[in-house]
């Protein structure tokens, strides 16, 4: 109750900014009130919406509310308001659940001003509009009184009842107390009458309105700033006073009140048609150090950029800044996969970037789109440039002779040409046009831009980006781990060592490997036909490794007792049986590498089964190429609905997979770029996700120092434990790796961080 449950000021006196502040007085009295009469000048449901948690108290204790306002209001709570009056509002919502009533006050949305009108209709906000008799005036009173059916307390002062008066402005309030003795008890009564004459319609000096005449012309009244500035200053001004020394339950008030301020502006921001930065924080401070460095660098880059940085986000940032500057925005997109394609189209859409047109094979209309917008520049005049278009392609439609000429015949010097994956462009197919790409605006981007094994395709792409030999902008996954743009993970590597069986046809089919290997420069001379079904042999012998489905087995297992789930886990199995440096001088429209045989199908299978057979209610699904329901399968696994997601090479380039928490990579891999995208989808931030787990089987022959083959076997070596050394160094644990590989690093020779250079 207001006298023994309220802790008063003894001076009875509350102060913005002071011990004693104003959302603290409104806050506590509604609590512990029955009755709330408030006679003011400004009135707004914004404050209803601050007070969320003690006005839902207050109605589901009986409380009633009335008041006396002027005209003036925003035009929300003028149509609630005539809502509520005309009494056309039905059913709303159950006021005794205390939590769906706070909740649904919380949130100025559609639902709120429906439960407005509610109250309104129901009575229990019943509210008077008046404004002085004879003059232009308004009314300004701000005055009321809280009633707990025993004890009243009387208020009076500078407050209005809204946000931005309770939490903003400087204001006093000063109470009288109904238990106090004195001249309080006479400032009690003289309210009390004064209120229920004019509530009740007898005041003279005032004129009373229908709630149609409510005045909705604020901003004519009240210039200000467009609302998002003006919140975004709402904004500023919580996060001062939440900076200055308040006791716990106005910081309270104060931090929800800075919560949906913040969501207020979301909401807002999202609302705007012009192209614009999709997050009304702007882009990060790497992110406008890459375009700043893109434009000092003629418009022209590479950005070498860690996998779940935001490459996308970056480049197209460069985009939104030719529109600033210049009123247009004209792009070509290249991408690996069909999948990008409409990864692509999303992001640009948050960009409020329109006329965007898809090329791929997945999508037909296209042409007669480009046909027509060609058709439409040739007649801008004066060099203006009113056509807008952004034109998303996989390199593999691009490269195509007609295709190609049709995209490459726009203005030279308006369009920016942005290559995702970039390492795409030395593909045999597309580095021979490198010269005759018209466009002068480029940005290259990838986690990994160069090409394993092809050092002069790598110089000719970073030449054709105006980046030479060196990165225009770079962010690897270090910085990104220590600026919390990505998550901390820990790092488990498991040796997976062959049965006697595998391992005598592992050094059978190596001795004759060993017969086409370069010691010199750890590379193989010649690759003819022989060769090829060589290494396919051993490979297999990799995929199929019987004691790595066992550990796999006993991972997943482990896991599952110690959450009760497999929530979130993605499982990377054997991707094929083609070798990592063959298959990556290629490139496919579909989603992943060409696949070999049905090795591949069979051992994906395999892991899938595994996971079922854990536990009946485990969900598992294999995510393939070609599968059509790819969106409803990510969207299904990002709530938990599917737990596990078993691939091969379709989680690699680009494809966002949303809290992914586990990851077991049961195929070795030497190709840097593959496990280098692996970790970035494990590492992508997610508000319920703390930190990532990372486990790697990796498959090591123990040939004797006696073989012929033991050098090779010792070169090949250091390959895989490139991908094992740039895992351990940034993860939580990198002790573990040395204990893990000790062993095995004293057989061959080897030191683990022999190199530390780090991707």
């Amino acid at each position: 109750m207001l006298k023994n449950d309220v802790s008063w000021p003894n001076y009875r006196q509350y102060r913005s900014g002071t011990e004693y502040e104003i959302a603290e007085f409104f806050s506590e009295s509604l609590r512990n009130s029955c009755t709330f009469d408030f006679f003011l000048g400004f009135f707004s449901s914004s404050a209803i919406n601050l007070l969320a948690d003690s006005f839902a108290t207050f109605i589901r204790n009986g409380g009633r509310m009335r008041l006396i306002i002027n005209n003036i209001l925003s035009q929300e709570d003028k149509e609630a308001i005539i809502k509520g009056t005309q009494r056309k509002v039905g059913d709303f919502i159950d006021i005794e659940n205390l939590g769906e009533l706070r909740d649904t006050l919380s949130k100025r949305d559609k639902h709120f001003f429906e439960c407005l009108s509610w109250l309104i209709s129901n009575q229990r906000i019943e509210i008077k509009i008046v404004k002085p008799k004879g003059t232009s005036g308004i009314s300004h009173s701000k005055e009321g009184m809280f009633y707990d059916g025993n004890d009243l307390v009387h208020f009076s002062g500078s407050c209005n009842f809204s946000r931005t008066a309770i939490i903003e402005n400087m204001e006093t309030i000063s109470i009288d107390c109904g238990w106090d003795a004195g001249p309080s008890q006479s400032r009690i009564e003289k309210a009390k009458r004064d209120f229920e004459l004019t509530f009740g319609g007898g005041n003279p000096t005032v004129e009373y309105l229908d709630s149609r005449d409510i005045t909705t012309n604020i901003c004519t009244l009240f210039p200000t700033t467009g609302l998002v500035d003006l919140l975004q200053q709402e904004k500023e001004i919580l996060d001062e006073n939440l900076e200055s020394p308040l006791n716990e339950r106005v910081k309270k008030v104060l931090q929800r009140a800075r919560n949906l301020t913040d969501e207020t502006i979301r909401q807002e921001y999202d609302k705007i048609e012009t192209p614009h930065f999709p997050y009304y924080e702007g882009p990060r401070e790497y992110q406008k150090e890459a375009f700043e460095k893109w434009k000092a660098n003629g418009q022209k880059g590479l950005f070498a950029m860690a996998t779940g940085t935001g490459k996308t986000i970056t480049a197209l940032n460069c985009l939104l800044n030719i529109y600033k500057s210049n009123h247009y925005y004209k792009a070509i997109i290249l991408v690996p996969t069909i999948t990008l394609v409409e990864q692509w189209e999303e992001e640009c859409k948050k960009f409020k970037f329109n006329h965007i047109i898809k090329v791929c094979s997945k999508y037909s209309d296209w042409k007669t789109e480009i046909e027509n917008l060609i058709f439409a520049m040739k007649y801008e005049h004066d060099g203006q440039s009113s056509q807008n278009f952004v034109i998303i392609s996989t390199y593999a439609s691009f490269t195509r002779d007609n295709i190609y000429s049709l995209l490459n015949s726009f203005e030279r010097n308006k369009v920016l040409l942005i290559a995702d994956e970039a390492h795409n462009m030395g593909a045999p197919s597309l580095v021979k046009k490198l010269r005759s790409i018209n466009y002068l605006r480029r940005i290259g981007l990838s986690a990994t831009p160069k090409r394993k094994y092809d050092e002069t395709i790598n110089s000719k792409i970073f030449k054709f980006f105006g980046s030479e030999d060196h990165f225009t902008f770079e962010y690897y996954m270090k910085e990104a781990i220590q600026n919390g743009v990505l998550c901390h993970y820990y790092y488990y590597p498991h040796i997976v060592r062959l049965t006697d069986t595998e391992m005598e046809k592992y050094i059978e089919i190596s001795l004759k490997i060993a017969k086409y290997y370069n010691y010199n420069t750890g590379r193989f001379d010649k690759k003819d036909d022989i060769l090829m079904a060589l290494l396919l042999a051993r490979k297999r012998i990799i995929h199929k490794a019987s004691n790595k489905l066992n550990i796999f087995k006993e991972i997943i297992a482990n896991r599952y007792k110690e959450n009760g789930n497999l929530k979130y886990s993605l499982i990377y199995v054997p991707e094929g049986n083609k070798p990592d440096y063959i298959a990556d001088s290629d490139i496919f429209e579909t989603d992943e590498q060409i696949e070999d045989d049905t090795d591949t199908e069979h051992l994906i299978d395999q892991y899938t089964k595994e996971i079922s057979a854990l536990d009946k209610y485990i969900t598992v699904k294999k995510f393939v190429s070609g599968i059509n329901d790819r969106e409803s399968i990510l969207a299904n696994f990002a709530s938990g609905k599917i737990q596990v997601l078993t691939s091969m090479k379709c989680l690699d380039e680009g494809v966002d997979i949303p809290r992914s928490e586990l990851a077991i990579f049961c195929a070795s891999t030497g190709n840097p770029r593959q496990f280098i995208q692996r970790r970035g989808r494990i590492l992508r931030k997610h508000p319920d996700k703390r930190v990532a787990i990372i486990h790697d089987l990796v498959v090591v022959p123990e040939v004797s120092s006696s073989c012929h083959s033991y050098k090779m076997e010792q070169s090949l070596l250091k390959g895989e434990l490139e991908r094992v050394k740039d895992f351990s160094l940034l993860s939580d644990n990198p002790s573990y790796s040395l204990m893990e590989l000790q062993h095995i690093m004293f057989h061959y020779g080897l030191n683990l961080y022999n190199n530390t250079h780090i991707l």
